[in-house]
């Protein structure tokens, strides 16, 4: 019969099978041999592996929290605290990579934010028809679009590459005559909510950075954004961290006039990449301008 000790020992999640956040922490702890981390492996030692107050020193937290993870009471470490954990134990990368999903964490990348764009993906959108749609890398890099969109906004290809990043349009750097002029679209493009816009898109970017630490580019961006721009700087210190989904916009279209769209944004999984789509009210005068400018155009999306 258990002890008293054993029973509270026992971790809660898993369904009593080894199988949860908090038995899996504490099999990677026993598996270490104080010897793996550098400590004297005495005789007097009856615990296997690392005690738990060794490996909450060695990741910086609470011998209580570890004692609390590891009986199921704490179950939603914060990315920081897997980080520590993962360190500490000496997990491999596809190790660390199940620690953060238990956790209920999208594992950081070590690879640069991809800009391709997986060719199902790619299928899916060219059958979407009448539809203005464009692909964004993690970091707002514009890197795929169809020609609706070039037909609704003007052709993405007239601008250099550098200048196709959304977050760059709007979080312009520098003052007066020295602002950068970053457009992606060839006309104005009217937002209905600009500081809910601007949030959505920091806190884009802020969860980039924990997905992808070590992208060179992502680093370089935020940085002339927080020491050019006040706007971005302040709410990039606000901490913030969400999802862009959906907007409303008004399209300065110089044949057809303003029209009105929905923009809702969805994201492909682990690579982060955005899927912009814009569309128009069914049955509205809105939607009939949408058509006009699709009718009217000639020009033909990228290829990758």
């Amino acid at each position: 019969m258990a002890t008293n000790e054993e029973r509270e020992l026992r971790p809660r999640s898993g369904l009593g099978l080894g199988l949860g956040l908090g038995a899996t922490i504490r099999a990677w702890r026993e598996r270490l041999s104080p010897s793996d981390v550098g400590l004297p492996s005495g005789r007097s030692r009856r615990a296997t592996g690392l005690r738990r107050e060794e490996l909450a020193e060695r990741a910086g937290v609470s011998v209580d929290y570890v004692v609390r993870l590891e009986q199921g009471r704490s179950t939603a470490p914060s990315a920081q605290v897997v980080a520590s954990l993962a360190q500490a134990l000496q997990l491999t990368a596809v190790e660390r990579e199940h620690l953060y999903r238990m956790a209920g964490l999208v594992p950081p990348n070590d690879e640069p934010i991809p800009d391709h764009l997986p060719s199902g993906v790619h299928r899916v959108l060219n059958r979407l028809g009448d539809v203005a749609v464009a692909v964004f890398a993690a970091d707002w890099q514009l890197i795929w679009w169809n020609s609706g969109w070039a037909a609704l906004l003007g052709d993405p290809s007239d601008k250099p590459p550098e200048q196709r990043n959304f977050a760059r349009e709007r979080f312009p750097v520098g003052s007066g005559d020295d602002v950068r002029d970053v457009r992606i679209a060839s006309w104005p493009v009217l937002v209905r909510n600009d500081d809910a816009s601007n949030l959505a898109i920091v806190s884009d970017l802020r969860r980039a950075t924990g997905r992808f630490p070590h992208d060179v580019r992502l680093a370089e961006l935020i940085r002339q954004l927080t020491a050019g721009n006040g706007t971005f700087a302040r709410l990039w210190t606000s901490g913030t961290v969400g999802a862009h989904r959906e907007d409303r916009k008004t399209v300065e279209h110089p044949e057809v006039g303003p029209v009105d769209v929905d923009c809702d944004v969805l994201t492909d999984g682990d690579s982060e990449l955005k899927i912009v789509i814009l569309t128009a009210a069914p049955g509205s005068s809105d939607e009939e301008k949408l058509r006009r400018t699709l009718a009217g155009d000639s020009l033909r999306a990228p290829t990758f």
